[in-house]
């Protein structure tokens, strides 16, 4: 019930935040963007899995590092650096599962699509003369399709799905900010941003659930002994 009332919570103030952005107070933006974050890991440390593993522990603490970053991205550099540890987190989390290996199609997408964003955003970046954003940006980047890379270890689809969706969160933000204004941009870069941490944040229950039902299945010759 609990959890329930959790999950109506987020949604209702995530769509809030998301689509009425504009009728809140500009005193209480930093509250409202952070209420679905707070909730979300509430949500994680209420999930009940049957040992408190790794992935359990490296997911709720990805999430607590992201919300720190939600409120310090006023300060861009300070909040790309907890982003940033948010995603190392993660990736610590998708590595300890092993369930999976990564197919060469997306490490070849992942790939080209890092360079090219390294080429185009930090590029830019660096044509400005700005040295230092343009190594962060680099580093943020190759974090965060790392992250993307070995969320396809889990074989978790809701892992897979929140990693695929963090990355277009941040595409879309590093495009408004670095490069041209992108229509709707609030709506876009929130939107994709609360659903790739509510995926992350439902992996743990469904990979928890899918090693359990793994582990538990009877084998062929426990079935039939002779």
């Amino acid at each position: 019930m609990t959890r329930k009332v959790f999950t109506l919570l987020f949604l209702g103030f995530g769509i809030y935040y998301v689509f009425f952005f504009q009728t809140i107070d500009s005193s209480v933006k930093m509250v409202f963007k952070l209420i679905p974050m707070i909730l979300l890991i509430a949500l994680a440390f209420t999930t009940r899995v049957q040992l408190k593993a790794p992935y359990y522990w490296l997911i709720s603490i990805g999430l607590i590092f992201c919300a720190i970053g939600d409120y310090t991205l006023q300060w861009f550099i300070v909040g790309l650096s907890f982003f940033l540890t948010g995603h190392i987190f993660y990736i610590f989390a998708f590595r300890s599962t092993q369930e999976a290996k990564t197919p060469l199609s997306v490490k070849i997408l992942l790939g080209l699509y890092g360079a090219f964003m390294v080429y185009w955003i930090a590029g830019n970046v660096f044509q400005k003369g700005d040295t230092v954003l343009a190594i962060a940006v680099i580093a943020y980047i190759l974090v965060i399709l790392t992250m993307g890379w070995t969320s396809f270890r889990t074989g978790c689809k809701y892992a897979i799905i929140g990693a695929c969706l963090f990355i277009i969160s941040d595409s879309i933000l590093a495009t408004n900010r670095f490069m041209f204004d992108v229509p709707y941009a609030h709506e876009l870069i929130m939107f994709t941003y609360y659903g790739a941490q509510f995926f992350l944040m439902l992996s743990i229950s469904q990979y928890f659930n899918t090693r359990n039902s793994v582990e538990f299945q009877p084998t062929e010759g426990a079935l039939n002994p002779n």
